[in-house]
This record gives C-alpha cells, structure tokens and sequence, in this order.
C-alpha cells in the first residue's frame, strides 16, 4: 500500500499537476493538503476518473485536507478532537481496507506566523490537540500513518540554510519540542528511517521566490509518521523532487512510504 502526502497549494488551480502525478506515481493512498476550496468545488470528476474514492474537509479559499483512495474508506472523520470552536479545515483521518486495515490521519498543521502572537498560539495549541489524538491512535493498537504538512523544521539540518529561520514560526523551539513530544511517544519519522544520518536534508518544500529551487534553498515540513504497527510494515520510503521542477508545480513535493498492507 503506497501511501502519500502533497500539499498541491491550489487544487482546482493545479488539477493536472496532481493528475499528471497520481498517473505517473500509482499511489494506492494520498492525503492533500491545501486544496483550497470547499468540497462541492473540488475537481472530483478527474480523480475519480483514475480510480480514486474521494472524502474532502474543505474549506473556502484556503486550508482544507482531501484524502484519495484507491482502496475502500471506513469510520471517515473530520476535523482534529478538542476544540468544537475550530472552525479551520486541517484535518481528516479515515480507514482504508488493503489486506489488512490501516488507519490513515492526513493533516495541515497551522503556519504560525507572525510569532509571537495569537496565530503562534493557536498552532502550539494546535499541536497539543494532536498529541492527544495521537495518544488515541496509538492505543488503538492498528497500523496508523500521521501524515501531511506539519509546518515544523524538526532540526537544523531539515534546512537549507538554517539561520535563516530563526525567526519564523516553523523554527522555534516551541514547535520543534511540541512535535518532538509527539515522536517521542512512539512514532517514527520515515524519513528519518532512511537517512538518519544525513546531514544535510533531504526536504520537501522550496518557496517560489528567490530562487529558492534554483538553489536548492529547501526545508522538510512534510512528515510521515508511522505507528509501531505501521512500522513493522514498511517496505519504502521516497520523496518525488522532480515534482518541483515541472511545470506549474507545488511549491511542495510528494512524500510516500509503501507498507505490506
């Protein structure tokens, strides 16, 4: 079971990016993040057109999470436990039935920024409402992938040029420990499980401007997180960085683990 995250910045406005990508690469299972429209205006003909069942959390404008699976869906729910005010489309968990069931959680952690301030606060608040449904996740004892744009540079080598974001929302101590306290409780990061020792990357998002691709000016904020059960299921790990180089690309590219599932 190939299972993938993309932040596709724009579905409607990148819909032949990701159809273009979901042919080329045959992932059995994709979290998006960023689709940017509410669900009736998601470009759902096309996808299902390539086999996906589709389950959408969006919301206008902005934000909004999509899982697309071409296996079946099960106990689909929206939205991440623990604030009935959050009004915010981040979050989508379903479970999808392969040889044998494995619980998928796709998710757009907040930005942050401006820090400090109310919107750093609600993304620290943010990250300990997923810790808590994390703890869920793992006492449920079933393979469980947490995946999508986290918003957080794990260590100084997720980026390019490190000193560069000291002041950002992404970088602070404070986010790095909250997701720290949730990886720490039992999860592995799989890119990790690849290249522990690289010191340098690899990453997963180059901004549009200043030539940040050019240069290969990148950071890891897309992360993969798999449960122990998960775990003992893993046969690969990639990450598709030629997506950036294409035409109207995502200022992200695909991550994806491939479980005996």
């Amino acid at each position: 079971m190939k299972i993938a995250t993309f932040n596709i910045n724009g579905v409607r406005a990148r819909i032949e990016t990701l159809t273009g990508w979901l042919s080329e690469a045959q992932p059995d299972v994709v979290v998006l993040q960023e689709i940017k429209t509410q669900d009736e205006g998601f470009p759902s003909e096309s996808i299902a057109d390539l086999g996906y069942n589709i389950e959408t959390h969006g919301q206008k404008g902005f934000n909004g999470v999509a899982i697309l699976s071409k296996l079946p869906l099960e106990d689909v729910m929206r939205g991440l436990p623990g604030d009935d005010a959050d009004e915010q489309s981040r979050y989508i968990e379903a479970t999808v039935i392969g040889q044998r069931a494995v619980r998928i959680a796709g998710l757009y952690l907040p930005n942050g920024n401006p820090q400090p301030g109310p919107k750093f606060d609600y993304k620290l608040a943010w990250m300990e409402r997923l810790r808590a449904r994390a703890r869920e996740l793992r006492a449920a004892e079933i393979p469980t992938v947490m995946l999508g744009d986290y918003n957080v540079i794990p260590e100084p080598r997720d980026a390019a040029n490190p000193e560069k974001w000291v002041d950002d929302a992404l970088f602070q101590p404070e986010s790095r420990a909250a997701l720290r306290r949730i990886v720490n409780e039992g999860w592995a990061d799989a890119v990790r499980l690849r290249d522990p020792d690289n010191a340098r990357g690899p990453f997963t998002f180059w901004d549009y401007q200043a030539g940040a691709w050019q240069k290969d000016n990148g950071i890891r904020i897309d992360h993969i997180l798999l449960s122990p059960q998960a775990e003992d299921l893993l046969i690969d790990i990639g990450i598709d960085r030629d997506e950036r180089a294409k035409d109207k690309p995502s200022d992200h590219v695909p991550v994806w683990v491939d479980l005996d599932a």
